[in-house]
């Protein structure tokens, strides 16, 4: 039932007053190895909010970590918003204690005046206000003034409870699906592992290992260049011109902003078809951060801050999940006085492991199934937060009566 703007009573609240504390993390000292464990505390960079839950995290850190530097740890449903560089703005809600990196404002919400669940909508509704507030010439920041001070619309808590059933509801089986993406990422990861690290192939008890560049591998393999087996397009952005948020011409990505989990968000088109990334491309971030991956799931234009990867064999997934293997760790490579950036020579000269063409194949008819299905899972999550983002600024302006939500957000947990 659609009625009027019942946002004319609601009250707008900065956020220091619907929160209990408001801070940023920290990051230990990279130097020192026992602050990087393997069960430790959780610990989120500003990479990992992609406006969603975090139940776990790439790295965790020690205790000794934790007093040794500003990293702190938060409860469980701690609001996340990324301050600065690439994601500035991205949003999640801890689903576990963690602590947070020092480009992360962790807003522990207040639960006798807000609903934690509102407070993460309310601002992604906001989110381009928030960062139209941001200041910094090389990269945008927004540091805590700005965010404690900033103006959310608030209902009543029982609206806002109610206001976050119908969005949860959505949000619950993206999650879902998920966390079965992330069982298959780690499958993908552990079956390259154990061939090309641990070089448990089959058959790999008949072959002898030799001394290479890049260190003992099966004797027939070859140490390559990125450049001989892959061909790789250096992005270039076209005149701004030619840009539009209207959907004229192609999707175009200048670098990470709209990277997503594997494939990047469609927001900025381009009208000029200039260096383009095919179906299947793997999208390599070449400026700061460098090595961030995604896939082209459609035709787009790349600009200066992107390269396109396309296997001469077609042996993608093989090169996909190696280059993910070199780049686990961002901005390992290149150079650059403030922001790492890398050229088109130092793209071809990256080096690679090259098995037999028996092997790459045995291994591309293991993988591909497992790719296929995140391919299903990433755009089932895609069109549900596009449904949801549908509903997000119809809810947050007051526009639509949530009386019955309840209702609404379990039929949409049974039938989607």
């Amino acid at each position: 039932m659609i009625k009027t703007h019942f946002s004319s009573t609601w009250m707008q609240l900065p956020l220091r007053s619907l929160c209990s504390h408001i801070s940023s993390g920290g990051t230990p000292s990279r130097k020192i190895q026992s602050y990087f464990v393997k069960d430790g505390h959780l610990w989120v960079k500003s990479k990992e909010l992609l406006d969603g839950s975090i139940y776990t995290t790439e790295e965790t850190i020690s205790d000794e970590a934790i007093r040794n530097s500003s990293a702190k740890i938060y409860s469980e449903n701690t609001v996340l918003l990324a301050m600065y560089g690439a994601n500035v703005g991205q949003l999640a809600i801890l689903r576990r204690k963690a602590a947070v990196n020092q480009a992360i404002c962790a807003m522990v919400v207040n639960e006798n005046v807000a609903d934690y669940r509102f407070l993460f909508y309310a601002l992604l509704y906001r989110r381009k206000g928030l960062i139209s507030k941001a200041f910094g010439v090389a990269q945008q920041n927004l540091n805590q003034d700005l965010i404690k001070s900033f103006n959310i619309p608030c209902p009543p808590l029982s609206t806002q409870r109610k206001i976050a059933a119908i969005l949860s509801a959505y949000d619950d089986l993206i999650e879902n699906n998920t966390r079965r993406i992330a069982i298959l990422e780690e499958m993908a990861r552990a079956l390259y592992r154990e061939w090309f690290v641990h070089f448990r192939f089959p058959g790999h008890e008949k072959i002898a290992m030799v001394e290479s560049a890049l260190g003992m591998i099966p004797e027939g393999w070859e140490v390559v260049k990125l450049g001989d087996v892959c061909a790789i397009t250096m992005g270039q952005s076209p005149s701004s011109q030619f840009y539009n948020t209207g959907g004229e011409g192609l999707p175009f990505h200048q670098g990470v902003a709209d990277f997503g989990s594997r494939f990047p968000e469609d927001r900025v088109y381009c009208t000029v078809e200039n260096r383009i990334a095919e179906v299947g491309d793997i999208l390599f971030s070449v400026r700061a951060p460098v090595g961030r991956i995604n896939i082209a799931n459609k035709k787009i234009v790349i600009g200066r801050g992107l390269s396109a990867i396309r296997s001469k064999n077609g042996n993608q997934a093989f090169i996909l999940q190696q280059l993910k293997e070199l780049f686990q760790e961002e901005d390992s490579m290149g150079n650059g006085a403030i922001f790492k950036s890398v050229t088109k020579d130092d793209m071809h000269g990256i080096k690679m492991i090259q098995p037999s063409l028996e092997i790459i194949s045995a291994y591309e008819l293991h993988a591909q199934p497992i790719f296929s299905m995140l391919e299903v899972l990433t755009n089932k999550n895609s069109n549900l937060r596009q449904t949801r983002d549908l509903l997000l600024p119809k809810l947050m302006a007051g526009e639509i009566d949530v009386e019955g939500m309840e209702v609404v957000a379990e039929a949409i947990a049974e039938t989607a």
